[in-house]
C-alpha cells in the first residue's frame, strides 16, 4: 500500500523531522520515561506516570508537527512547546527523586537525556529564528 505523506511531492518539508538530531533523542528520552515509569506504584498511574509520559511524548511529537508547518514562526513555536514539555518534565523527574519513586543515579541518566534533548531544541530555536531574521 503506497504511502501518501512519501508520495506528496509538493510536501515542504517530506518529514525532514526523522532527520533531526533533537527528534531522534527525544524518541529514545520517550522509550526511556515509558521504562521507568514502570516500575511506579499503581497509585501514580494517573498522576506523576501520565504527565511524565505526556511530557515526553511531546517533545518529538512537537518537533514533528512543527517541522510540517508552512512557516519558521510556525515551526519555532512548536519548537518552544517542545522546550517546554522538556523542561516540565526535568522538574517532574526532581519530584520522583524526592518522593522516592526514582534512585539517583536513574534520576541522574534521565536528566542527562533530558539536557541532551533540550540542548539540541536550543540549537534548533537558535538555527531557526536566525532564519526568521535574514526573511
Amino acid at each position: 500500500m503506497p504511502n501518501f505523506i512519501s508520495e506528496c511531492s509538493n510536501l515542504k518539508t517530506k518529514m525532514e523531522h526523522k532527520n533531526l538530531a533533537a527528534w531522534s533523542k527525544s524518541i529514545d528520552l520517550v522509550t526511556n520515561v515509558y521504562s521507568k515509569t514502570k516500575k511506579f506504584p499503581q497509585s501514580e498511574k494517573f498522576g506523576l506516570v501520565n504527565q511524565m509520559r505526556k511530557c515526553a511524548v511531546s517533545i518529538p511529537s512537537n518537533i514533528a508537527e512543527g517541522s510540517a508547518r508552512n512557516s519558521t514562526k510556525d515551526y519555532l513555536k512548536f519548537l518552544y512547546i517542545s522546550l517546554g514539555s522538556a523542561t516540565e518534565l526535568d522538574t517532574q523527574v526532581i519530584i520522583c527523586e524526592k518522593l522516592g519513586l526514582m534512585k539517583s543515579n536513574e534520576k541522574i541518566e534521565l536528566t542527562g537525556k533530558l539536557g541532551e534533548v533540550i540542548r539540541l531544541l536550543h540549537g534548533l530555536i537558535k538555527r531557526n529564528k536566525l532564519l526568521l531574521l535574514k526573511t
